[in-house]
């Protein structure tokens, strides 16, 4: 990889900010990304290679921190959402009972044996998406704390499960390596409370007054030790990067470290990233097995469908719909079908249309639900 390698990933990255900058569209900053991935990659002018050894790290190191950004998100804190746990646990459960019946369904219909990746793709939700788009329109977790609750733990149950139906052949391997993770994960918390709040003031004070930024490179540690631990094991990068997140989000992320991690995330690696991804995939396989453009439609559809469970344990239907809103766990599931070479051709693409449309719906349910913030309040008294 050269520096003019590096420029033109930067350079063609900017379409994501240039595709989302108009609020009334609502398109993700990656659909930009992911687009520009594929005008040089594969499917286009085959400009960059992504096998490419560097490029492939870079990526890596990009998915690990977009998935440590992602576990920060998790409100493992808040008392209100905390308090909603047992209801938005139920719901997350009949929506997993759903989504396996509309996987194995789906994985049927098409002739793969892929039913069980299908339906964790299904039951997912991503609280890097749908909080963000609840914060942005002033929605409370007051009012939306069961929604919250259960886009928590199916984001983090879907993860955890992804690699493991994924790779069924190293299941005790993968188990392993995804136990040791979390071990880990569990450790750092306690040795961070440990520590205490006032120590950590105290060092945060030293390292902003020196700027030696020791914050972000402890994170930087933590995340590259647990990435090594799961390189070993097999286990994908996105596990080591979402565990620790949810430790700073358990423990408080200092907003310096969150600035931080957002301008390295959100400035270089996390475009790079995705570009990479776009550029993995070759969306000329689609015109080969065009019913895979009908799987990304199903997935998408029975996303939203199995999150309509929601209502059985009474949350409003928009804030179900809202809750299909999926994005980390489908990208995992490319990337690391990418690194596996587990996906048939054309269905890395059919995956990310899946996502699309429920990116699609969770986007007019959040607008609904924004709506009239009052009601489910009202429900709850």
């Amino acid at each position: 990889m050269t520096f003019a390698t590096l420029a033109l990933l930067v350079l063609v990255g900017l379409a994501g900010p240039l595709l989302s900058a108009r609020r009334a569209w609502r398109i993700p900053v990656i659909a930009g990304e992911l687009i520009a991935g594929l005008v040089i990659g594969a499917t286009g002018f085959g400009w960059v290679n992504a096998t490419e050894p560097t490029f492939t790290l870079l990526a890596q190191l990009g998915f690990g921190l977009i998935m440590l950004v992602i576990g920060s998100h998790v409100p493992v804190r808040d008392r209100v959402v905390r308090a909603a746990v047992g209801r938005g646990a139920l719901g997350a459960v009949l929506v997993a009972v759903v989504a396996v019946a509309l996987g194995v369904g789906t994985a049927l219909l098409f002739g793969n044996a892929h039913g069980a990746v299908y339906a964790v793709l299904i039951a997912s939700s991503s609280a890097a998406l749908v909080l963000p788009m609840l914060q942005s329109l002033s929605i409370s977790a007051d009012s939306a704390a069961q929604l919250i609750a259960q886009i928590a733990i199916a984001d983090v149950s879907c993860i955890v499960a992804l690699p493991l139906v994924l790779q069924p052949q190293r299941v005790p391997l993968v188990a392993l390596g995804g136990v040791g993770i979390a071990a880990v994960g569990v450790v750092l918390v306690i040795v961070l409370r440990r520590i205490g709040e006032r120590r950590w003031h105290r060092m945060h004070q030293i390292s902003e007054s020196r700027q030696f930024a020791l914050e972000l490179r402890f994170s930087l540690l933590a995340l590259f030790g647990l990435a090594g631990i799961a390189q070993f094991t097999h286990v994908s990068v996105m596990m080591a990067g979402f565990t620790l997140g949810l430790v700073l989000s358990a423990v408080g992320q200092p907003r310096r470290l969150a600035r931080q991690l957002f301008g390295m995330t959100e400035g270089f690696f996390g475009p790079l990233f995705f570009v990479w991804l776009g550029a993995s995939i070759n969306l000329r396989d689609l015109g080969s097995h065009p019913q895979m453009i009908l799987l990304g439609l199903a997935l998408g559809a029975a996303a939203v469908i199995a999150h309509l469970a929601g209502r059985l344990v009474r949350l409003p239907w928009a804030q179900a719909v809202a809750s299909a809103g999926q994005l980390g766990v489908p990208v995992a599931a490319v990337a690391l079908g990418v690194e596996t070479k587990a996906l048939l051709p054309g269905e890395g693409a059919a995956i990310l249309l899946g996502a699309i449309v429920a990116v699609v719906a969770s986007s007019v349910a959040v607008a609904i639900v924004a709506r009239r913030p009052a009601a489910p309040a009202a429900t709850a008294r």
